[in-house]
């Protein structure tokens, strides 16, 4: 009987027939189709229900024709990795591609139930396995899970809300928490290695908005941001009116900056507003950087002193003045900033990205004007920035809140270095990806939304006045109120990869080829006929 098997699984091979799986690897190797790789991308979500959601979004040609791309997506994971609501997200530089192991990127998760969880996430896409089972789903998602993520641990160092997490570098990992500190964590054993310790600010009433207990006082780190040269990190705070300076060589304080009357004023903060600075961030020339207010952003800068002497450099920082300010038409909440320098022949242009409450990104130009205004009183006149375009809102029907979103360059082979991918993460709990290129942003340029005096009442119909840019490439519902979003494009995996994969999935699972139903059909059969042969001889 186990002859006629072999003799069974041999024949449709020596036949020409190829639904055989047992062939060699040399022999059953197909060639290579001549085409350009699709670009994948890997989203991660967090929201309130406290899942943390992985998508992998496959990008078809972006860079031959922005019109027809597309964008399709499969979960990679999801599940409940925190007790509580999910804060913020933070994603490590990749391993060094030389090494033996393939590239990986640290995934650091933190919530409001005082943990920050550790996973690691495979650099490159798993392969696809044609062999492998379908996995029944109710709401009709493809999953396409990677093997080599894993989950590496929790931190439990912090005793209150985990607020911001950063990887300066791949070794180091810095969070701050509603405990008023700000820890620095070595990845190589998870150990901590310094703590900031932040004042308690004083108690100046109850602003409209705070959510502290009963008897006691907003506070906490909102967020921080670490200079590119790792000397300096800026910090703002709950019910501060001002941002920290701190000195990452001696990990002390360095400095405060505290926000004017006359500059909260200019950016809607009023007498029931707290005036704290919700996000700060770093420009990618660690030249200037922004601070996000409930309703608007003012740029400081410039730092153009970047000097070893670090007492050098903490001087011109604190000596630096307000320079720009970001008001979105009309006037709403910003949740978000980011940083992002295009490239073109002739030289860098500089923008910042803000998204709102009404469901937009605005691009704004930062370029330094040749002529700066004439300070009035002694005190510098903040000029407003010049917002170049927008994705989303009203006029497109898209009027949910943006909570976070990535800016994401096209750097890989086949793909024009002025393409850019923008993941945005919506409250409602839908993740969209946008294609936008260089020319729509210069183009939009020389066209600007028209200027209006700040104390104006502000009209409306000024929105519909933005260039609207971007293609949408798709969107996806997560069914989850999200919270916060990283993405990064994954590295293209290797044929040694791609080989142990299926080494590896073809040992563990046989997969359901008609080769393996044939045979367990003819086993049934066999035992079938001995049974009948046993009935048959009894007397």
């Amino acid at each position: 009987m186990s002859k006629r098997k072999r003799d069974a699984a041999v024949e449709p091979a020596l036949n020409g027939d190829s639904r055989t799986a047992k062939l060699p690897r040399a022999l059953s190797k197909a060639p290579k189709k001549e085409h350009e790789e699709p670009t994948k991308v890997q989203i991660v979500t967090g929201s309130y229900e406290r899942v943390l959601h992985g998508i992998l979004a496959t990008v078809s040609h972006p860079s031959v024709n922005s019109q027809t791309a597309s964008a399709q997506f499969v979960d990679s994971f999801l599940f409940n990795a925190h007790e509580s609501a999910i804060r913020c997200l933070a994603l490590s530089p990749p391993s060094d591609a030389s090494s033996t192991d393939s590239p990986k990127v640290t995934l650091a998760t933190g919530g409001t139930d005082e943990r920050v969880n550790l996973y690691s996430l495979s650099a490159s896409p798993a392969p696809e396995n044609e062999k492998a089972p379908l996995v029944p789903l109710l709401g009709g998602n493809k999953i396409l899970e990677n093997p080599k993520n894993r989950e590496i641990g929790s931190l439990l160092h912090h005793s209150s809300s985990i607020t911001a997490l950063y990887f300066p570098t791949r070794s180091k990992l810095i969070s701050a928490a509603e405990d008023n500190t700000i820890a620095v964590t070595r990845s190589r054993d998870w150990t901590v290695i310094s703590t900031i310790k932040a004042p308690q600010p004083k108690v100046q009433g109850r602003p409209s908005g705070d959510t502290a207990p009963p008897g006691s006082a907003p506070s906490g780190v909102n967020d921080f941001a670490v200079h590119p040269s790792m000397k300096l990190m800026l910090s703002v705070g709950k019910g501060e009116k001002c941002m920290r300076l701190w000195n990452l060589v001696t990990g002390k304080k360095a400095g405060v900056l505290s926000f004017e009357r006359e500059l909260l004023q200019s950016v809607r903060e009023g007498k029931y507003s707290s005036g704290e600075g919700r996000k700060i961030e770093w420009s990618p020339n660690g030249q200037e950087f922004a601070v996000a207010f409930e309703r608007g952003v003012i740029i400081f800068g410039a730092v153009s002193i970047v000097n070893r002497n670090v007492r050098i450099f903490l001087t011109a920082v604190k000596d630096s003045k307000p320079r720009l300010r970001v008001l979105p038409l009309p006037l709403t909440k910003i949740h978000q900033i980011r940083y992002f320098t295009a490239k073109s022949d002739e030289s860098d242009i500089p923008f910042i990205a803000v998204s709102t409450e009404d469901g937009r990104i605005m691009f704004y130009s930062i370029q330094p004007e040749p002529t700066a205004s004439e300070p009035k009183d002694n005190k510098p006149d903040i000029s407003d920035a010049t917002v170049i375009a927008q994705i989303g809102g009203k006029t497109v029907d898209l009027t949910t809140r943006i909570k976070d979103f990535e800016i994401l360059l096209q750097s890989s082979a086949g793909h024009q270095p002025e393409d850019y991918l923008i993941v945005t993460a919506s409250s409602d709990g839908t993740v969209r990806l946008w294609m936008l290129t260089l020319e729509s942003l210069t183009h939009s340029g020389k066209k600007p939304a028209k200027e209006r005096d700040p104390g104006a009442q502000e009209d409306k119909s000024l929105a519909d006045v933005i260039l609207q840019v971007g293609t949408l490439l798709g969107s996806y519902e997560t069914g989850n109120r999200i919270t916060c979003l990283k993405a990064f494009t994954m590295l293209p995996s290797t044929e040694d990869e791609d080989q142990e994969a299926a080494t590896e999935s073809e040992s563990s699972f046989g997969g359901f080829s008609e080769t393996s139903s044939s045979e367990e059909e003819e086993a049934d059969v066999d035992e079938a006929e001995e049974g009948n042969t046993r009935v048959n001889d009894k007397p």
